[in-house]
């Protein structure tokens, strides 16, 4: 990848979290002195520690954790006042569809004021560089596919609308001040883990995600797999999706980064990250059982309120303007997710 770094200080939030920790990994790799807020609401601090020894103790040294909520303004100014940071990384944000419809106020509570704190203190310490954690919720149910990045948003869920208010709230903070760069990142549904099998995703309680879920039956966690919806309009009636290795993401994040280093009108512009290929629900489950040698029992269910048929992205502007583009397939990121299963079935937590 060459190098870009020349030691800059890169502020991750939510850096404990699934994609933070393998994001925080490359930033360290690649020369990234690395500050992680995080207030652990859906991680662990020895996914953190794990992060720590894969980089080793000279890369290791360059890794800050502090354990401050975001909505913690004194907290957060403290670490600002004490470190100068030359961009943001924005992961942290609480992420279930179904909790957010349930409870809507706690998602704009903790996502929004978050946000806003983030952006003050930044303004405030002459940090004005973000990269933002958004996500393809906000093209709702698309009229046509793949998503290109000038479709009209419209998010169909508390969670959905808490990433379109946030960008919007990116394009009026950039619009009042053009020194500010940011770049939104509309991720498509991130899965496997690090090729060493030590990091990968560890959701708490019953998992939101299809790839988690899977994992937890293929490790006799859970019985069987609900599948939502197998009358879609699609090969196989179920519903399809652009998922995109957790790595390919993270390396999408150092493209982003170099980009808001190296371009000085970038302004607020937001970017797909995905392989821009559909892959239905039952391929995944194939996939998954080919890959680990498990038989996934699956249940039909009726389509849950809220999901599209099929979601993919155009991922041209990416390559174009970032240079990036996503290596791996699904037999890779069902073998990579089946590596860490398969050696830490309870996630970071020790067999309760």
């Amino acid at each position: 990848m060459g190098s870009l770094s020349k030691g800059e200080s890169v502020l991750v939030t939510g850096g404990a979290g699934f994609i933070g920790t393998h994001t925080v990994l490359q930033l360290l790799r690649e020369g990234f002195r690395v500050s992680i807020v995080d207030n652990l609401d859906n991680s662990v601090e020895e996914a953190v520690d794990r992060v720590r020894a894969l980089a080793g103790p000279d890369l290791s040294k360059n890794l800050h954790f502090h354990l401050i909520d975001l909505r913690n303004k004194e907290a957060l100014e403290k670490i600002f006042s004490q470190t100068r940071f030359d961009a943001v990384i924005h992961f942290a944000g609480l992420k279930a569809v179904g909790e957010s419809v349930a409870k809507p106020l706690m998602y704009y509570n903790n996502n929004l004021i978050s946000t806003i704190n983030l952006y003050e203190l930044m303004g405030k310490y002459g940090c004005k560089k973000m990269v933002f954690s958004s996500s393809a919720t906000v093209y709702g149910q698309p009229e046509k596919i793949p998503c290109v990045e000038d479709f009209e948003l419209e998010a169909m869920n508390p969670y959905g609308r808490t990433k379109l208010f946030l960008e919007e709230i990116a394009r009026d903070v950039h619009k009042a001040d053009p020194d500010w760069r940011i770049i939104l990142l509309r991720y498509f549904n991130p899965v496997g883990a690090h090729e060493s099998g030590q990091i990968g995703e560890d959701p708490k309680g019953i998992p939101n995600n299809l790839m988690p879920y899977i994992q937890q039956v293929a490790v006799g966690r859970l019985c069987e797999l609900n599948v939502y919806g197998h009358d879609y309009p699609t090969k196989d009636g179920s519903a399809v999706r652009d998922y995109i290795h957790v790595m390919d993401l993270a390396d999408g994040h150092i493209a982003a980064l170099r980009k808001l280093f190296s371009t000085e009108n970038i302004g607020c512009v937001a970017y797909n990250l995905g392989t821009g290929y559909g892959t239905s629900v039952l391929e995944m489950v194939a996939a998954f059982e080919k890959a680990s040698g498990k038989k996934i029992p699956i249940k039909l269910c009726p389509r849950r309120p809220g999901d599209a048929t099929a979601v993919y992205a155009s991922t041209e502007k990416a390559q174009k303007e970032l240079g990036w583009r996503a290596k791996y397939g699904i037999e890779e990121m069902c073998r990579d997710q089946w590596n860490w299963a398969s050696k830490y079935p309870y996630g970071y937590q020790r067999r309760p």
